[in-house]
Protein backbone atom coordinates (compact mmCIF):
# COMPACT_ATOMS: atom_id res chain seq x y z
CA UNK A 1 0.00 0.00 0.00
CA UNK A 2 1.48 3.32 -1.13
CA UNK A 3 -0.23 6.06 1.55
CA UNK A 4 -0.31 9.44 -0.06
CA UNK A 5 -0.49 12.62 2.24
CA UNK A 6 0.84 15.58 0.50
CA UNK A 7 -1.35 18.96 0.94
CA UNK A 8 -0.40 21.97 -0.58
CA UNK A 9 1.69 23.99 2.06
CA UNK A 10 3.83 21.49 2.51
CA UNK A 11 4.84 20.85 -1.22
CA UNK A 12 5.57 24.55 -0.98
CA UNK A 13 7.49 23.87 2.06
CA UNK A 14 9.76 20.78 0.18
CA UNK A 15 10.50 24.21 -1.82
CA UNK A 16 11.54 26.53 0.65
CA UNK A 17 13.96 24.56 2.58
CA UNK A 18 15.61 24.01 -0.66
CA UNK A 19 15.87 27.52 -1.06
CA UNK A 20 16.38 28.80 2.50
CA UNK A 21 19.58 25.86 2.82
CA UNK A 22 21.80 27.93 0.90
CA UNK A 23 21.63 30.68 3.44
CA UNK A 24 21.86 28.55 6.80
CA UNK A 25 24.62 27.14 8.33
CA UNK A 26 23.36 24.07 9.60
CA UNK A 27 20.09 22.20 10.44
CA UNK A 28 17.71 21.06 13.34
CA UNK A 29 15.15 18.29 12.57
CA UNK A 30 13.06 17.60 15.21
CA UNK A 31 11.55 14.03 15.35
CA UNK A 32 9.74 12.33 17.43
CA UNK A 33 11.26 9.97 20.18
CA UNK A 34 8.49 6.90 19.56
CA UNK A 35 8.96 6.91 15.92
CA UNK A 36 12.41 8.36 15.26
CA UNK A 37 12.42 7.08 11.30
CA UNK A 38 9.10 7.20 10.61
CA UNK A 39 9.29 10.79 11.52
CA UNK A 40 12.32 11.85 9.57
CA UNK A 41 11.83 12.92 6.36
CA UNK A 42 14.13 11.11 3.86
CA UNK A 43 14.76 14.04 1.19
CA UNK A 44 15.76 16.36 4.06
CA UNK A 45 19.06 13.95 4.06
CA UNK A 46 20.10 14.59 0.16
CA UNK A 47 19.10 18.49 0.84
CA UNK A 48 21.16 19.17 3.33
CA UNK A 49 24.35 17.98 2.40
CA UNK A 50 27.40 17.81 4.33
CA UNK A 51 25.68 20.95 6.84
CA UNK A 52 25.51 19.85 10.41
CA UNK A 53 22.34 18.46 11.36
CA UNK A 54 20.99 18.20 15.41
CA UNK A 55 17.88 15.76 15.30
CA UNK A 56 16.26 16.22 18.69
CA UNK A 57 14.26 13.18 19.24
CA UNK A 58 11.05 14.99 20.75
CA UNK A 59 8.70 13.34 23.45
CA UNK A 60 11.42 11.05 25.01
CA UNK A 61 9.15 11.02 28.10
CA UNK A 62 6.26 8.86 26.04
CA UNK A 63 8.92 6.75 24.54
CA UNK A 64 10.43 3.42 25.81
CA UNK A 65 14.06 5.08 27.52
CA UNK A 66 16.27 1.79 26.49
CA UNK A 67 14.93 2.29 22.38
CA UNK A 68 15.67 6.63 23.20
CA UNK A 69 19.71 5.63 23.63
CA UNK A 70 19.58 2.67 20.73
CA UNK A 71 18.27 5.18 18.77
CA UNK A 72 20.78 7.94 19.55
CA UNK A 73 22.92 5.73 19.15
CA UNK A 74 22.02 4.59 15.69
CA UNK A 75 21.55 8.30 14.13
CA UNK A 76 25.13 9.63 14.99
CA UNK A 77 26.97 6.63 14.13
CA UNK A 78 25.00 5.49 10.73
CA UNK A 79 23.87 9.64 9.40
CA UNK A 80 26.64 11.00 11.84
CA UNK A 81 24.84 13.80 13.35
CA UNK A 82 24.41 15.23 17.03
CA UNK A 83 21.55 13.70 18.83
CA UNK A 84 19.11 15.88 21.73
CA UNK A 85 16.49 13.58 23.37
CA UNK A 86 13.70 15.97 25.39
CA UNK A 87 10.44 15.68 26.78
CA UNK A 88 8.52 19.07 26.00
CA UNK A 89 8.70 19.74 30.04
CA UNK A 90 12.65 20.23 29.87
CA UNK A 91 12.79 23.79 29.47
CA UNK A 92 16.29 23.83 30.65
CA UNK A 93 17.59 21.25 28.27
CA UNK A 94 15.78 22.34 25.35
CA UNK A 95 17.51 25.73 26.14
CA UNK A 96 20.90 23.73 25.52
CA UNK A 97 20.32 23.35 21.76
CA UNK A 98 21.49 26.95 21.46
CA UNK A 99 24.73 26.29 22.85
CA UNK A 100 25.21 22.93 20.59
CA UNK A 101 24.42 24.68 17.75
CA UNK A 102 27.38 27.19 18.32
CA UNK A 103 29.69 24.26 19.17
CA UNK A 104 29.03 22.61 16.01
CA UNK A 105 29.49 25.89 13.80
CA UNK A 106 32.32 27.20 15.98
CA UNK A 107 33.58 29.46 13.56
CA UNK A 108 31.23 32.02 13.42
CA UNK A 109 31.60 32.79 17.45
CA UNK A 110 34.17 35.26 16.61
CA UNK A 111 31.88 37.00 13.73
CA UNK A 112 29.31 39.41 14.18
CA UNK A 113 27.16 37.86 11.71
CA UNK A 114 24.47 35.51 13.64
CA UNK A 115 24.43 31.64 13.05
CA UNK A 116 21.40 30.49 10.55
CA UNK A 117 19.59 27.04 11.74
CA UNK A 118 17.00 25.89 9.46
CA UNK A 119 14.48 24.21 12.52
CA UNK A 120 12.14 21.74 10.60
CA UNK A 121 10.08 18.55 11.20
CA UNK A 122 7.20 16.64 10.49
CA UNK A 123 3.58 17.43 11.71
CA UNK A 124 3.23 17.58 15.49
CA UNK A 125 6.18 16.61 16.66
CA UNK A 126 6.75 19.88 18.91
CA UNK A 127 8.15 22.13 16.99
CA UNK A 128 6.14 24.94 17.83
CA UNK A 129 7.10 24.37 21.01
CA UNK A 130 10.53 24.15 20.89
CA UNK A 131 10.57 27.39 19.34
CA UNK A 132 8.74 29.19 21.85
CA UNK A 133 11.03 27.66 24.69
CA UNK A 134 14.01 28.75 22.67
CA UNK A 135 12.58 32.31 21.82
CA UNK A 136 11.26 32.24 25.84
CA UNK A 137 8.36 33.81 24.07
CA UNK A 138 5.29 32.97 22.04
CA UNK A 139 6.13 32.80 18.46
CA UNK A 140 4.70 29.90 17.07
CA UNK A 141 1.55 28.16 17.09
CA UNK A 142 1.40 25.10 18.83
CA UNK A 143 -1.86 22.74 18.65
CA UNK A 144 -2.40 18.86 18.85
CA UNK A 145 -4.06 19.17 15.20
CA UNK A 146 -1.08 18.13 12.56
CA UNK A 147 -0.27 20.59 10.15
CA UNK A 148 -0.30 23.90 11.91
CA UNK A 149 2.43 25.71 11.06
CA UNK A 150 1.53 26.92 7.32
CA UNK A 151 4.49 29.56 6.78
CA UNK A 152 7.57 29.99 6.52
CA UNK A 153 8.99 32.51 9.64
CA UNK A 154 12.23 34.14 10.42
CA UNK A 155 13.33 34.37 14.02
CA UNK A 156 15.76 36.23 15.62
CA UNK A 157 16.71 34.00 19.25
CA UNK A 158 18.50 37.45 20.21
CA UNK A 159 21.36 35.26 21.17
CA UNK A 160 23.49 35.00 18.60
CA UNK A 161 20.75 32.64 16.96
CA UNK A 162 18.76 32.73 14.19
CA UNK A 163 15.76 30.16 13.19
CA UNK A 164 14.28 29.71 10.07
CA UNK A 165 11.05 28.41 10.85
CA UNK A 166 9.43 25.92 8.20
CA UNK A 167 5.68 24.21 7.67
CA UNK A 168 5.67 20.38 8.72
CA UNK A 169 6.79 18.54 6.04
CA UNK A 170 5.54 14.91 5.86
CA UNK A 171 7.28 12.38 3.41
CA UNK A 172 5.30 12.93 -0.31
CA UNK A 173 4.30 9.24 -0.86
CA UNK A 174 5.25 6.83 2.06
CA UNK A 175 6.35 3.50 0.54
CA UNK A 176 6.72 1.19 4.02
CA UNK A 177 2.85 0.65 5.08
CA UNK A 178 4.41 0.28 9.10
CA UNK A 179 5.57 3.95 8.69
CA UNK A 180 2.06 4.98 7.66
CA UNK A 181 0.92 3.18 10.91
CA UNK A 182 3.51 4.19 13.26
CA UNK A 183 2.41 8.13 11.73
CA UNK A 184 -1.11 7.38 12.36
CA UNK A 185 -1.05 6.20 15.71
CA UNK A 186 1.35 8.85 17.15
CA UNK A 187 -1.35 11.83 15.65
CA UNK A 188 1.20 12.84 12.86
CA UNK A 189 -0.85 12.23 10.41
CA UNK A 190 -4.56 13.71 10.49
CA UNK A 191 -7.33 11.10 11.96
CA UNK A 192 -9.06 10.77 8.79
CA UNK A 193 -6.32 9.21 6.64
CA UNK A 194 -6.82 6.22 8.14
CA UNK A 195 -9.78 4.30 9.73
CA UNK A 196 -9.72 3.86 13.46
CA UNK A 197 -10.50 0.57 13.55
CA UNK A 198 -7.68 -0.11 10.80
CA UNK A 199 -4.98 2.27 13.26
CA UNK A 200 -6.04 0.75 16.38
CA UNK A 201 -5.91 -3.14 14.85
CA UNK A 202 -2.47 -2.38 13.88
CA UNK A 203 -1.37 -0.79 17.24
CA UNK A 204 -3.09 -3.72 18.92
CA UNK A 205 -1.14 -6.59 16.94
CA UNK A 206 2.26 -4.65 18.13
CA UNK A 207 1.85 -4.43 21.42
CA UNK A 208 1.16 -7.89 21.84
CA UNK A 209 4.53 -8.49 20.19
CA UNK A 210 6.80 -5.59 21.98
CA UNK A 211 4.80 -5.05 24.77
CA UNK A 212 2.82 -7.87 25.95
CA UNK A 213 3.84 -7.16 30.26
CA UNK A 214 2.00 -3.56 29.33
CA UNK A 215 -0.87 -5.08 28.10
CA UNK A 216 -1.44 -7.49 30.59
CA UNK A 217 -1.09 -4.80 33.63
CA UNK A 218 -3.17 -1.77 32.00
CA UNK A 219 -6.18 -4.46 31.11
CA UNK A 220 -5.50 -6.22 33.96
CA UNK A 221 -5.29 -9.65 32.05
CA UNK A 222 -4.12 -12.63 33.54
CA UNK A 223 -3.23 -14.23 29.80
CA UNK A 224 -2.48 -12.73 26.50
CA UNK A 225 -5.40 -12.69 23.72
CA UNK A 226 -4.60 -14.95 21.02
CA UNK A 227 -4.52 -12.05 18.56
CA UNK A 228 -5.26 -8.10 18.33
CA UNK A 229 -9.05 -8.69 17.26
CA UNK A 230 -9.36 -10.57 20.73
CA UNK A 231 -7.68 -8.16 22.57
CA UNK A 232 -10.18 -5.21 20.78
CA UNK A 233 -13.01 -7.15 22.31
CA UNK A 234 -11.51 -7.77 25.62
CA UNK A 235 -10.79 -3.72 26.21
CA UNK A 236 -14.32 -3.17 24.67
CA UNK A 237 -16.22 -4.85 27.09
CA UNK A 238 -14.04 -3.53 29.69
CA UNK A 239 -14.54 -0.20 28.97
CA UNK A 240 -18.44 -0.25 28.31
CA UNK A 241 -17.69 0.09 24.10
CA UNK A 242 -21.22 -1.78 23.70
CA UNK A 243 -23.64 -0.87 21.08
CA UNK A 244 -27.26 -1.99 21.54
CA UNK A 245 -27.31 -6.22 21.43
CA UNK A 246 -23.99 -5.99 23.02
CA UNK A 247 -21.93 -5.77 20.06
CA UNK A 248 -18.40 -3.80 20.48
CA UNK A 249 -18.89 -0.42 19.23
CA UNK A 250 -15.11 -1.18 17.28
CA UNK A 251 -14.95 3.09 16.57
CA UNK A 252 -15.15 3.54 20.08
CA UNK A 253 -12.61 0.86 21.85
CA UNK A 254 -10.14 1.56 18.61
CA UNK A 255 -10.23 5.72 19.68
CA UNK A 256 -9.57 4.44 23.72
CA UNK A 257 -6.58 2.29 22.65
CA UNK A 258 -4.42 4.54 20.56
CA UNK A 259 -5.34 7.60 22.70
CA UNK A 260 -3.81 5.66 25.92
CA UNK A 261 -0.89 4.61 23.39
CA UNK A 262 -0.63 8.59 22.94
CA UNK A 263 -0.46 9.54 26.14
CA UNK A 264 1.64 7.29 27.27
CA UNK A 265 -1.26 5.54 29.43
CA UNK A 266 -0.10 2.03 28.60
CA UNK A 267 3.50 3.26 29.41
CA UNK A 268 6.32 4.33 27.50
CA UNK A 269 6.47 3.06 24.06
CA UNK A 270 8.63 3.10 21.03
CA UNK A 271 6.61 1.61 18.33
CA UNK A 272 10.23 1.03 15.97
CA UNK A 273 13.68 -0.28 16.52
CA UNK A 274 17.32 0.40 14.48
CA UNK A 275 17.08 -3.42 14.01
CA UNK A 276 13.37 -3.52 12.15
CA UNK A 277 13.71 -0.67 10.59
CA UNK A 278 16.60 -1.97 8.40
CA UNK A 279 14.85 -5.30 7.88
CA UNK A 280 11.81 -3.40 6.57
CA UNK A 281 14.22 -1.20 4.29
CA UNK A 282 15.78 -3.97 2.67
CA UNK A 283 11.76 -5.68 2.05
CA UNK A 284 11.24 -1.93 0.50
CA UNK A 285 14.16 -2.50 -1.72
CA UNK A 286 13.41 -5.60 -3.34
CA UNK A 287 9.78 -4.62 -3.33
CA UNK A 288 10.99 -1.40 -5.84
CA UNK A 289 13.42 -3.87 -7.89
CA UNK A 290 9.99 -5.86 -8.92
CA UNK A 291 8.11 -3.02 -9.61
CA UNK A 292 11.18 -1.33 -11.91
CA UNK A 293 11.37 -4.72 -13.56
CA UNK A 294 7.92 -5.24 -14.52
CA UNK A 295 7.84 -1.66 -16.03
CA UNK A 296 11.10 -2.29 -17.64
CA UNK A 297 8.84 -5.39 -19.28
CA UNK A 298 5.97 -3.19 -19.80
CA UNK A 299 7.75 -0.58 -21.39
CA UNK A 300 9.75 -3.40 -23.79
CA UNK A 301 6.34 -5.33 -24.23
CA UNK A 302 5.14 -1.56 -25.76
CA UNK A 303 8.68 -1.62 -27.76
Amino acid sequence: MLIQWFPGHMHKASREIKASLEHVDLMIEILDARIPFSSQNPALAKLRGDKPCIKVLSKCDLADENLTLAWQTYLECEQGVKTLAVAMSQIEKIKQLTALCHKLVPRLESRSKPLHALITGIPNVGKSTIINILAGRTIAKTGDEPAVTKYQQRIDLGNGLVLFDTPGVLWGNIENQNSGYRLAATGAIKDTAFTHEDVASWVAEFLLRRYPELIKARYQLETLPENENVLLDIIGKKRGCLKSGGKIDLDKVSKILVGELRTATLGRITLETPEMVEVELAELEIIRAEKAAKKLARAKKRD
